[in-house]
């Protein structure tokens, strides 16, 4: 499995990211988003409110993290990215899901619509396929051998 396939499936599996950006006063903000698509490019992409105070971040310094984690899976990525605020109503209309109501009860008229597209500038991720049982008995063993506990599972960077 190539990088890209690996970093579609894990995000694919996982679905909400925290975006994370950087407020107006230094301070780091982080809220649980929805991803919608990961497009052909690696970008990722999210719904949101034209209005709210994460696009005002963006607007103002538009580095940001994406964090996945799924503990029940034991798989967790970590995405730098470069965000962009994008109001396109054909790539709205191709990622609108009839669940987005909830947020945007207008539907693809809300004109509150818009949308968020990270391009991805570096990836870290971990993945353990091995059962919580296996990971608790191997951290067990290491606990009464006096060891550090050191078996992540797979671990890499990804050139996304």
């Amino acid at each position: 499995m190539g990088q890209s396939e690996k970093f579609r499936e894990l995000v694919d599996e996982i679905k909400t990211a925290m975006l994370i950006t950087q407020a107006e006063n230094g301070k780091l903000a982080g809220r649980p988003m929805g991803t919608a698509e990961i497009d052909s490019e690696g970008n990722i992409w999210f719904f949101t409110n034209e209005f709210s105070q994460k696009v005002a971040e963006i607007s103002q310094d538009n580095k940001v993290l994406l964090s996945y984690a799924s503990p029940s899976k034991n798989s967790y990525i970590s995405v730098n990215g470069i965000a962009s605020l994008v109001d396109d109503k054909a790539k709205i209309k191709a990622l609108w899901n009839p669940m987005l109501k909830a947020w945007f009860p207008e539907g693809l008229d809300d004109p509150k619509l818009l949308l968020i597209k990270v391009d991805p500038q570096e990836a870290e991720y971990w993945d353990s396929s091995s059962s919580k049982i296996v990971l608790g008995l191997k951290m067990i063993k290491a606990i009464f051998k006096g060891e550090a506990y050191n078996d992540e599972g797979e671990h890499g960077k990804l050139t996304v």
